[in-house]
Protein backbone atom coordinates (compact mmCIF):
# COMPACT_ATOMS: atom_id res chain seq x y z
CA UNK A 1 0.00 0.00 0.00
CA UNK A 2 1.12 3.61 -0.82
CA UNK A 3 2.14 5.83 1.84
CA UNK A 4 -0.36 8.78 2.04
CA UNK A 5 1.65 12.10 0.73
CA UNK A 6 3.44 13.90 3.63
CA UNK A 7 2.58 17.30 1.83
CA UNK A 8 1.54 19.40 -1.55
CA UNK A 9 3.37 22.52 -2.29
CA UNK A 10 7.07 20.41 -2.59
CA UNK A 11 9.30 23.35 -3.55
CA UNK A 12 10.41 25.37 -1.07
CA UNK A 13 12.15 29.06 -0.65
CA UNK A 14 15.44 27.76 0.65
CA UNK A 15 18.32 28.69 -1.65
CA UNK A 16 16.06 30.25 -4.24
CA UNK A 17 17.82 32.61 -6.52
CA UNK A 18 16.11 35.82 -8.19
CA UNK A 19 17.51 38.62 -10.39
CA UNK A 20 18.07 42.05 -9.11
CA UNK A 21 15.21 43.63 -11.54
CA UNK A 22 13.30 42.46 -14.35
CA UNK A 23 10.88 42.87 -16.83
CA UNK A 24 7.98 40.62 -17.28
CA UNK A 25 5.33 42.09 -19.12
CA UNK A 26 4.66 45.82 -21.38
CA UNK A 27 3.43 47.16 -17.68
CA UNK A 28 4.97 44.62 -15.08
CA UNK A 29 8.72 44.90 -13.88
CA UNK A 30 9.94 43.82 -10.67
CA UNK A 31 12.73 44.48 -8.17
CA UNK A 32 13.87 42.38 -5.72
CA UNK A 33 13.73 43.81 -1.77
CA UNK A 34 17.05 42.09 -0.35
CA UNK A 35 15.90 40.95 2.36
CA UNK A 36 16.40 37.33 2.39
CA UNK A 37 15.27 34.89 5.17
CA UNK A 38 13.98 31.03 5.15
CA UNK A 39 10.14 32.77 4.71
CA UNK A 40 11.18 35.79 2.71
CA UNK A 41 12.75 33.80 0.27
CA UNK A 42 15.54 35.91 -1.59
CA UNK A 43 13.56 38.62 -0.75
CA UNK A 44 10.46 40.65 -1.14
CA UNK A 45 9.16 41.39 -5.14
CA UNK A 46 8.49 44.66 -5.62
CA UNK A 47 6.79 45.79 -8.75
CA UNK A 48 6.69 48.61 -11.07
CA UNK A 49 3.43 48.42 -12.86
CA UNK A 50 2.19 50.50 -16.07
CA UNK A 51 3.76 51.80 -19.06
CA UNK A 52 4.23 55.27 -18.85
CA UNK A 53 6.66 57.77 -17.33
CA UNK A 54 4.92 57.50 -14.09
CA UNK A 55 4.50 54.03 -13.27
CA UNK A 56 2.83 52.82 -9.95
CA UNK A 57 5.21 50.94 -7.59
CA UNK A 58 3.39 48.10 -5.81
CA UNK A 59 5.25 47.31 -2.11
CA UNK A 60 8.28 48.83 -1.23
CA UNK A 61 10.23 46.41 0.24
CA UNK A 62 11.79 46.46 3.71
CA UNK A 63 14.20 49.44 3.40
CA UNK A 64 17.69 47.21 2.75
CA UNK A 65 20.45 50.17 1.64
CA UNK A 66 20.81 48.89 -1.75
CA UNK A 67 17.19 48.11 -2.56
CA UNK A 68 16.75 52.16 -3.42
CA UNK A 69 19.60 52.00 -5.99
CA UNK A 70 18.18 49.01 -8.05
CA UNK A 71 15.10 51.04 -7.82
CA UNK A 72 16.54 53.97 -9.45
CA UNK A 73 18.14 51.53 -11.83
CA UNK A 74 15.55 49.06 -12.98
CA UNK A 75 13.47 52.42 -13.67
CA UNK A 76 15.80 53.60 -16.34
CA UNK A 77 16.64 50.60 -18.03
CA UNK A 78 13.21 48.95 -17.96
CA UNK A 79 11.16 52.12 -18.26
CA UNK A 80 13.10 54.48 -19.49
CA UNK A 81 11.66 56.98 -16.63
CA UNK A 82 13.39 58.35 -13.43
CA UNK A 83 9.72 59.17 -11.73
CA UNK A 84 7.42 57.35 -9.64
CA UNK A 85 3.51 58.05 -9.44
CA UNK A 86 2.02 56.70 -6.31
CA UNK A 87 3.30 53.42 -4.13
CA UNK A 88 0.59 50.82 -3.47
CA UNK A 89 0.92 48.47 -0.79
CA UNK A 90 -0.68 44.92 -0.24
CA UNK A 91 0.02 45.14 3.73
CA UNK A 92 1.51 46.45 6.68
CA UNK A 93 3.82 43.73 7.23
CA UNK A 94 7.24 45.68 7.49
CA UNK A 95 8.80 43.70 4.87
CA UNK A 96 6.10 45.33 2.13
CA UNK A 97 5.87 48.45 3.74
CA UNK A 98 9.31 49.67 5.45
CA UNK A 99 10.65 51.17 2.26
CA UNK A 100 8.27 53.93 2.41
CA UNK A 101 11.07 56.65 3.71
CA UNK A 102 13.46 55.30 1.82
CA UNK A 103 11.50 55.90 -1.78
CA UNK A 104 10.69 59.15 -0.44
CA UNK A 105 14.19 60.01 0.09
CA UNK A 106 15.25 59.55 -3.39
CA UNK A 107 12.05 59.98 -5.12
CA UNK A 108 10.76 62.71 -3.54
CA UNK A 109 6.91 62.59 -1.26
CA UNK A 110 3.99 60.66 -3.22
CA UNK A 111 0.50 59.46 -2.38
CA UNK A 112 0.69 56.02 -0.38
CA UNK A 113 -2.45 53.72 -0.68
CA UNK A 114 -3.70 50.69 1.31
CA UNK A 115 -6.35 49.33 3.48
CA UNK A 116 -5.87 51.01 6.86
CA UNK A 117 -4.17 48.71 9.66
CA UNK A 118 -3.69 51.59 11.79
CA UNK A 119 -1.05 50.48 14.60
CA UNK A 120 0.82 48.65 11.82
CA UNK A 121 0.64 51.21 9.11
CA UNK A 122 3.02 53.83 11.02
CA UNK A 123 5.89 51.81 9.89
CA UNK A 124 5.49 53.82 6.21
CA UNK A 125 6.23 57.17 8.01
CA UNK A 126 3.73 58.12 5.88
CA UNK A 127 0.25 59.67 5.67
CA UNK A 128 -1.88 56.67 4.30
CA UNK A 129 -5.05 57.04 1.74
CA UNK A 130 -7.51 54.63 2.66
CA UNK A 131 -8.82 52.26 0.24
CA UNK A 132 -10.72 48.54 0.24
CA UNK A 133 -12.10 46.12 -1.92
CA UNK A 134 -13.00 46.76 -5.39
CA UNK A 135 -11.34 50.10 -5.09
CA UNK A 136 -9.98 50.92 -8.72
CA UNK A 137 -5.91 52.42 -9.31
CA UNK A 138 -6.01 54.09 -12.41
CA UNK A 139 -2.30 54.59 -14.16
CA UNK A 140 -1.75 55.77 -17.81
CA UNK A 141 -3.52 52.08 -19.38
CA UNK A 142 -3.06 50.45 -16.33
CA UNK A 143 -5.74 49.34 -13.68
CA UNK A 144 -5.15 47.68 -10.14
CA UNK A 145 -8.67 46.37 -8.91
CA UNK A 146 -8.58 45.68 -4.91
CA UNK A 147 -9.40 42.53 -3.68
CA UNK A 148 -9.83 42.17 0.33
CA UNK A 149 -7.78 38.80 1.06
CA UNK A 150 -7.67 38.98 4.76
CA UNK A 151 -5.89 35.93 6.37
CA UNK A 152 -2.43 36.37 6.40
CA UNK A 153 -3.53 39.96 7.66
CA UNK A 154 -6.35 41.67 8.57
CA UNK A 155 -5.22 44.52 6.03
CA UNK A 156 -4.74 42.30 2.49
CA UNK A 157 -5.53 43.11 -0.51
CA UNK A 158 -4.63 41.52 -3.80
CA UNK A 159 -4.75 43.68 -7.16
CA UNK A 160 -6.08 42.63 -9.96
CA UNK A 161 -4.13 43.87 -13.55
CA UNK A 162 -7.32 44.36 -15.46
CA UNK A 163 -5.44 44.85 -18.82
CA UNK A 164 -3.20 41.36 -18.03
CA UNK A 165 -5.82 39.15 -16.03
CA UNK A 166 -2.93 39.28 -13.85
CA UNK A 167 -2.65 39.52 -10.09
CA UNK A 168 -0.76 40.66 -7.27
CA UNK A 169 -0.93 38.29 -4.64
CA UNK A 170 0.87 39.89 -1.99
CA UNK A 171 1.75 37.11 0.63
CA UNK A 172 -1.62 34.84 0.10
CA UNK A 173 0.01 33.41 -2.80
CA UNK A 174 3.83 32.93 -3.21
CA UNK A 175 6.07 31.77 -6.07
CA UNK A 176 7.70 28.94 -3.89
CA UNK A 177 6.65 27.49 -0.32
CA UNK A 178 3.01 28.40 1.52
CA UNK A 179 2.26 31.37 3.16
CA UNK A 180 2.54 32.28 6.97
CA UNK A 181 -0.54 32.17 9.15
CA UNK A 182 0.57 34.74 12.12
CA UNK A 183 -0.79 33.53 15.69
CA UNK A 184 -1.77 36.61 16.98
CA UNK A 185 -2.82 38.83 13.52
CA UNK A 186 -3.67 36.03 11.18
CA UNK A 187 -6.96 33.53 10.32
CA UNK A 188 -6.87 30.42 8.60
CA UNK A 189 -10.44 30.31 8.07
CA UNK A 190 -10.50 33.72 6.91
CA UNK A 191 -7.62 32.83 4.58
CA UNK A 192 -9.03 29.53 3.05
CA UNK A 193 -12.18 31.79 2.33
CA UNK A 194 -9.93 34.16 0.35
CA UNK A 195 -7.80 31.52 -2.13
CA UNK A 196 -11.71 30.16 -3.05
CA UNK A 197 -12.32 33.26 -3.85
CA UNK A 198 -9.28 34.01 -5.77
CA UNK A 199 -10.06 30.75 -7.66
CA UNK A 200 -13.09 32.84 -9.52
CA UNK A 201 -11.16 35.24 -10.84
CA UNK A 202 -10.42 35.31 -14.66
CA UNK A 203 -6.59 34.89 -14.28
CA UNK A 204 -3.94 33.82 -16.84
CA UNK A 205 -0.57 35.14 -14.35
CA UNK A 206 -0.22 35.64 -10.33
CA UNK A 207 2.90 38.44 -9.18
CA UNK A 208 3.75 37.16 -6.13
CA UNK A 209 5.49 38.95 -3.26
CA UNK A 210 8.44 36.62 -3.09
CA UNK A 211 9.30 33.91 -5.31
CA UNK A 212 9.36 33.73 -9.45
CA UNK A 213 6.40 34.57 -11.49
CA UNK A 214 3.11 31.84 -11.79
CA UNK A 215 2.19 31.13 -15.07
CA UNK A 216 -0.53 27.99 -13.83
CA UNK A 217 -2.44 30.16 -11.23
CA UNK A 218 -5.37 28.03 -10.83
CA UNK A 219 -3.55 25.17 -10.37
CA UNK A 220 -1.21 27.15 -8.01
CA UNK A 221 -4.19 28.46 -5.59
CA UNK A 222 -5.89 24.74 -6.19
CA UNK A 223 -2.71 23.49 -4.72
CA UNK A 224 -2.64 25.80 -1.91
CA UNK A 225 -5.86 24.75 -1.04
CA UNK A 226 -5.05 21.28 -1.11
CA UNK A 227 -2.15 21.83 1.32
CA UNK A 228 -4.00 23.39 3.90
CA UNK A 229 -6.64 20.61 3.96
CA UNK A 230 -4.21 18.21 4.10
CA UNK A 231 -2.51 19.68 7.23
CA UNK A 232 -5.84 19.90 9.03
CA UNK A 233 -6.24 16.04 7.98
CA UNK A 234 -3.26 15.53 9.26
CA UNK A 235 -3.43 17.16 12.83
CA UNK A 236 -6.59 15.69 13.74
CA UNK A 237 -5.05 12.11 12.87
CA UNK A 238 -1.74 12.72 14.91
CA UNK A 239 -4.36 13.82 17.66
CA UNK A 240 -6.67 10.25 17.23
CA UNK A 241 -4.71 8.25 19.55
CA UNK A 242 -5.08 10.96 22.02
CA UNK A 243 -4.00 14.79 23.13
CA UNK A 244 -0.52 16.57 21.91
CA UNK A 245 1.09 19.47 22.66
CA UNK A 246 1.58 21.27 19.68
CA UNK A 247 5.73 20.39 19.45
CA UNK A 248 4.57 16.72 19.99
CA UNK A 249 2.01 17.30 16.50
CA UNK A 250 5.18 18.83 14.61
CA UNK A 251 7.04 15.75 15.19
CA UNK A 252 4.32 13.53 14.27
CA UNK A 253 3.69 15.62 11.02
CA UNK A 254 6.58 17.31 9.52
CA UNK A 255 9.05 14.13 9.17
CA UNK A 256 10.97 15.61 6.08
CA UNK A 257 11.65 19.46 7.83
CA UNK A 258 14.70 20.43 9.12
CA UNK A 259 14.75 21.04 12.77
CA UNK A 260 15.59 24.33 12.66
CA UNK A 261 11.85 25.20 10.95
CA UNK A 262 9.98 23.61 13.39
CA UNK A 263 8.98 26.54 14.87
CA UNK A 264 7.63 28.01 11.90
CA UNK A 265 5.99 24.83 11.51
CA UNK A 266 4.36 25.13 15.24
CA UNK A 267 3.12 28.37 13.90
CA UNK A 268 1.03 26.59 10.96
CA UNK A 269 -0.29 24.32 13.37
CA UNK A 270 -1.50 26.21 15.92
CA UNK A 271 -3.31 28.26 13.18
CA UNK A 272 -4.54 25.11 12.10
CA UNK A 273 -6.06 24.58 15.86
CA UNK A 274 -7.09 28.07 16.51
CA UNK A 275 -9.19 27.08 13.27
CA UNK A 276 -10.64 23.68 14.24
CA UNK A 277 -11.32 24.92 17.79
CA UNK A 278 -13.60 27.45 16.28
CA UNK A 279 -15.54 24.73 14.27
CA UNK A 280 -15.60 23.00 17.67
CA UNK A 281 -13.66 20.25 16.26
CA UNK A 282 -10.70 20.11 18.88
CA UNK A 283 -10.24 21.74 22.36
CA UNK A 284 -7.26 22.40 24.78
CA UNK A 285 -6.35 21.79 28.12
CA UNK A 286 -3.49 22.76 29.43
CA UNK A 287 -1.43 23.09 26.30
CA UNK A 288 -2.41 19.95 25.25
CA UNK A 289 -4.80 19.10 22.36
CA UNK A 290 -8.07 16.59 21.78
CA UNK A 291 -10.28 15.93 19.39
CA UNK A 292 -13.65 16.97 20.77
Amino acid sequence: MEKPPTRVVTDSMIGLKMPDFARHSERVATVLGHNPSPFTGPGTNTWIVGKGRRPILLDTGQGVAIYIDLLEAALKQLSSTSELDRIVLTHAHVDHIGGVPQVFGRFGEMEVIKMPWTEHDVAAHAPITAIGHDSVIEAEDTSLRAIFTPGHSPDHLCYYLQQERALFTGDVVLGAGTTVIPDETGDLGQYMDSLRRLLELDLETIYPAHGPVIRKPKEKIREYIAHRELRERQILDALADGPLDVASIVRKIYTDVPEYLHAAAGNSVRSHLKKLSGEERVAENEGRWSIT
